[in-house]
């Protein structure tokens, strides 16, 4: 006899396990199989040698002993190295000189082919851009040539009319001679990734803008500069990495001007003199280390106050 005071309790039935079906799974094998080229490769070449170093950055070379484990002993020496140090800091001043001059060229060339205000538009564009196809080997070479104090075409000119050479290769000058490389080769590089934004911004805010009254500069400068801050964030970005890893053009003209670049001249090109001319694996992984650390710091600071920045201006 059922109790009627007692509620009826419903049992919810087990649902059955799904199995995948055969297309399903075939699908699956298909796509793990395209991607294992690229982990395969990603692991080879990127994350072995990653844990490797860490690992040699661990250890030291002492004359009596042997490899030794020292921890962390490579990492504070580096701190406390003025090599190190001191590349880092003129490394900071090209920062601060010369992206912001690089990429400023970039949005305004940018802009003006957006405007449409210039003749030969693609001729100009791509004339912006063969720079950066030129490696950056031959673009240090080119320009050292350029600069060279008794053989270029400046100091073959000053000597016609009776004049000094310019001090291009200068220990006063160099840094900004450098900074003059750098900026050839990849204004038309972010010109093109700023451009491709530029062009993706919708038509209808320009109709508005007309409506409204709005001349090209206060287009350009309320419409089109804020609709491409992703892009400029993004060149910003890759700036700063390639700043601190900068090596082709202070190594090869260092061949020239060898009073004037060290060594140490670049935090890169430290870590590579100490590997290879020094034999010091294990101070070399230590200093490269501390400068990825460096990188993503910097990284990181310059994300998180665009970021902030916008967040301000939306709550406005």
């Amino acid at each position: 006899m059922t109790d009627l005071a007692t509620p009826a309790r419903a049992v919810a039935a087990p649902r059955p396990r799904r199995h995948a079906s055969p297309m399903r799974r075939k699908q699956n094998a298909t796509a793990y199989l395209l991607v294992a080229p690229f982990v395969l490769i990603f692991v080879l070449f990127l994350v072995t040698p990653l844990v490797y170093a860490g690992y040699l950055s661990l250890f030291r070379e002492r004359l009596v002993g042997g490899t030794a484990f020292v921890g962390l002993e490579n990492y504070t020496r580096a701190l406390a190295d003025p090599s190190f140090l001191s590349g880092v800091g003129r490394m900071t001043v090209f920062l601060l000189v010369q992206v912001p001059v690089m990429l400023g060229m970039a949005l305004l060339f940018a802009l003006l082919l957006d405007a449409g205000v210039l003749y030969l538009q693609r001729f100009i564009r791509l004339g912006i851009f063969v720079p950066y196809a030129v490696p950056g080997v031959v673009a240090a070479l080119m320009w050292g040539y350029l600069y060279g104090p008794d053989f270029g075409p400046a100091a073959q000119i000053a000597e016609k009319v009776g004049a000094s050479a310019p001090p291009f290769l200068s220990s006063d000058w160099m840094l900004f001679s450098i900074m003059n490389i750098v900026t050839w080769e990849f204004v038309g590089y972010n010109m093109i990734i700023i451009y491709a934004a530029l062009r993706a911004i919708p038509a209808e805010l320009y109709d508005a803008a007309s409506v409204d009254g709005a001349g090209p500069v206060r287009t350009a400068w309320s419409i089109k500069i804020p609709a491409v801050r992703p892009a400029l964030l993004l060149t910003l970005i890759f700036s700063v990495i390639g700043t601190f890893q900068l090596f082709n053009e202070p190594n090869l003209l260092a061949t020239i001007a060898p009073n004037v670049i060290g060594v140490d001249y670049t935090p890169n090109l430290y870590a590579y003199n100490l590997s290879f001319i020094n034999r010091d694996l294990n101070y070399a992984a230590a200093i490269a280390f501390l400068l990825g650390f460096v990188i993503m710091t910097v990284s990181y600071v310059v994300q998180l106050s665009a970021q902030r920045k916008e967040r301000k201006e939306r709550a406005r």
